[in-house]
């Protein structure tokens, strides 16, 4: 597998080609890009980040972020785009972190949709991110090829820059603890609510929830009000998501002093 060519952008016809490639991979109209060209010149004169990844010349994945908070220690990474399954998106990260710690900061935040099992088991098992807080329709509605039209639920994950990147060490977290239980279970692909006491428990993702989107969405509907009240319930209480388990499984360990609430059985 080649390594990309991944460098910073500023030219106006740079940035126009990144909001071809996201109208590509969104599935959206290409005169209402997810990010327009103006925003991300912008974005990028006022020395934010904005980057493109080619291959033999070709833009195949484009990353924009820019400053956050606390001011002086994050980057808020807005968007990443990328042709799938080439490295791309783990280079991507690689550079915007070389990016960030070159100019004094220790973090890089974003948002992902907690049901896409691919997107999890990147950012918590190949990256080292952690989910902290959950943020219920973040953006609204959102009617793209993607999450079609379903409630733009996501999670916000931390990428602490002062660690190493999981993904250069042996993989961990193959195992969970003995006497872990299970909070949200895959019947049948349907979500079912099994309340537990354990400290750690297990929470399941759906196998293909963009593709119940377009064949199932009333199931698609469930397993978001499911994991809303199971892993939003959890992370509101002060857990923690400590890894992604067998790329289907968030391991989450509640507080010691967090007293035990029974989850309700989802509702359609």
């Amino acid at each position: 597998m080649n390594t990309p060519d991944i460098r910073t952008l500023h030219r106006v016809e740079d940035l126009e080609a990144v909001a071809r490639l996201y109208a590509d991979i969104w599935g959206t109209d290409p005169a209402c890009p997810p990010v327009s060209p103006e925003v991300m010149r912008a974005l990028a004169h006022a020395g934010n980040y904005v980057a493109g990844a080619y291959e033999d010349g070709r833009l195949v994945g484009a990353s924009v972020g820019f400053f956050g908070s606390p001011v002086g220690t994050t980057l808020h990474s807005h968007i990443t785009g990328t042709l799938a399954g080439r490295g791309i998106g783990l280079a991507l990260k690689l550079h915007q972190r070389q990016w960030a710690l070159a100019r004094g900061l220790t973090r890089i935040t974003w948002t992902y949709d907690p049901l896409i099992r691919r997107n999890a088991h990147f950012n918590l098992t190949k990256l080292g991110a952690r989910p902290e807080e959950y943020l219920t329709d973040f953006y609204g509605a959102m009617d793209d090829a993607v999450n079609g039209g379903d409630p733009s639920d996501r999670v916000l994950a931390a990428w602490d820059l002062t660690a190493p990147v999981p993904d250069a060490v042996p993989t961990r977290h193959e195992t969970v603890p003995a006497g872990t239980g299970h909070a949200l279970l895959d019947r049948d692909g349907l979500p079912v609510a099994a309340p537990t006491g354990a400290t750690t428990v297990l929470i399941d993702l759906p196998d293909d929830i963009e593709g119940l989107r377009r064949t199932d969405p009333s199931a698609a509907r469930a397993w978001r009000l499911a994991l809303r009240d199971v892993l939003g319930g959890l992370l509101a209480e002060g857990a923690r998501v400590t890894a992604f388990h067998a790329r289907r499984q968030y391991v989450v360990e509640r507080p010691s002093t967090t007293p035990y609430r029974p989850v309700q059985e989802p509702t359609s």
